[in-house]
């Protein structure tokens, strides 16, 4: 019984590739010639023979015992939506002669790759890493499956699968890549990112730091008299930055921000740029919170700078689903102004209007919240309207379409517009440069001392 297992168990490694059916297909043609030409049938056998053989030497040479592969995954702790992340393999060769390799690593069914494989030739007693990236666009658990080797000899007329059986599980997080990416300018005044320009202060809404000796260059309106007189030098007042202002994100999860742009929805765009935004509001010592709403008031975070502020950011942002309901601006008005955020604060309001119309119903709750908060609305362009706009035109018909589609774009543009006239900050961005055009309006509105 336990040979039979053996036997089973053996024929289930043993796989046959493309030379052993091209050898024995030439075998068969040479048999078939035989019969014309009777000749051939001697050569046919001792070639039936021979290559028989050296089949047998094959799978010796395969399936001794040493025959030693050893490979190991290596994973991050976790996964970042919509980052490259890479994955290690490691792989070492303890067999005294070289192999050609065949890796398969069964990746999670969610990036549905059913082609993956790395080919490699590894001589004798090797060791080698391999690496590839993975870009998940979904947040939640991924199974990482078994890992396939399919080893082959010199020979190559056959060839052996070991398996290792290394499945794992690990989370998808929103951004951490992009999040560290940003974590630098946290300590900046201005970005350094395209479409940043440095912003001087207005009046004197910073702290008092210290008194220090001037430097050339120094302004001297901020020349302290009184130090100056006792020191019999010049001295000047620095000061620092305003420290605690509350800033929230606040993401819509209707409908609207279902759209999907280069694997992303909208709002996993604005889920990725939320944390970004609070890493860098701890490191510029702000409280950072969180709002969801769609239909109803979704996760709330209440604003804090603690040291688990950030973990309990990351924790709600991985657990948030869309809905595929309208956004209530009612709700949102009285969890803003009455209910959890009820001390003047910054607000990242992270939506999405595709018309002017649709704009238009929401102004007088958008107002209201203005009038109670800083709010900043944050909404996107449809770029594949955008650049089909900007292509020349060849005929009537397409003279046509991308007059509709300027439209839309002046449209997208006039929400702006009508936003700031009421004194509404307002960012009109593509998705994939909402982090940089967020945190250079967040250290904008620290350096002009709006907050």
């Amino acid at each position: 019984m336990l040979k039979k297992i053996l036997d089973i168990v053996l024929l289930r490694q043993v796989f046959l590739p493309n030379r052993f059916f091209l050898v024995f297909g030439m075998l068969i043609g040479l048999f078939i010639a035989s019969y014309p030409f009777p000749f051939l049938m001697s050569i046919a056998k001792a070639s039936l023979l021979v290559v028989g053989a050296i089949v047998l030497v094959d799978l010796f040479l395969l399936f001794n015992n040493y025959v030693r592969i050893d490979c190991d995954r290596e994973l991050p702790r976790q996964l970042s939506l919509g980052d490259d992340n890479t994955i290690k393999l490691e792989v070492y060769n303890a067999y005294g002669m070289g192999l050609s390799m065949v890796i398969v690593d069964e990746l999670p069914d969610e990036f549905q790759r059913r082609d993956f494989e790395i080919k490699k030739f590894m001589p004798a007693r090797t060791h080698e890493t391999f690496t590839y990236t993975l870009r998940p666009t979904l947040r939640g658990e991924y199974t990482f499956h078994k890992t396939l080797v399919f080893i082959r000899s010199i020979l190559g007329l056959v060839e052996r699968r070991i398996s290792y059986d290394n499945s794992a599980k690990i989370l998808v997080y929103p951004s951490l890549l992009q999040m560290k990416q940003f974590e630098l300018f946290g300590v900046t005044k201005v970005s350094l990112f395209k479409g940043a320009k440095k912003v001087r202060r207005i009046g004197h809404s910073y702290e008092f730091d210290q008194i220090r000796n001037y430097v050339k260059g120094d302004d001297f309106r901020s020349v302290n008299w009184k130090a100056t007189s006792r020191r019999n030098d010049l001295m000047v007042n620095e000061y620092a930055d305003e420290r605690s202002q509350q800033i929230y994100c606040v993401i819509d999860k209707g409908r609207s921000m279902q759209m999907p742009f280069n694997g992303l929805s909208l709002m996993d765009y604005a889920i990725n740029t939320s944390l970004v935004i609070s890493n860098v509001a701890l490191h510029k010592h702000d409280k950072a919170g969180l709002l969801t709403f769609s239909d109803r008031i979704g996760a709330t975070v209440k604003a804090d700078s603690g040291p688990m502020q950030l973990r309990r950011v990351i924790e709600t942002l991985y657990k948030e689903q869309p809905r595929n309901y309208e956004a209530n601006y009612e709700l949102l008005y009285t969890a803003a102004t009455r209910q959890f955020i009820r001390s003047r604060s910054l607000l990242f309001l992270y939506t999405n209007f595709e018309s002017h119309s649709a704009m238009l119903r929401v102004l007088p709750i958008l107002r209201k919240i203005a009038s109670t908060h800083l709010l900043v609305v944050i909404f996107f362009e449809n770029t594949e309207i955008l650049d089909y706009s900007r292509e020349e035109a060849t005929n009537t018909e397409e003279i046509y379409y991308k007059t509709i589609a300027a439209k839309f774009v002046e449209e997208k543009y006039r929400i702006v517009q009508e936003l700031r006239q009421f004194g509404i900050q307002a960012i009109l961005t593509r998705p994939e440069e909402l982090s940089i055009d967020t945190v250079n309006k967040y250290l904008e509105l620290k350096a002009r001392g709006m907050i």
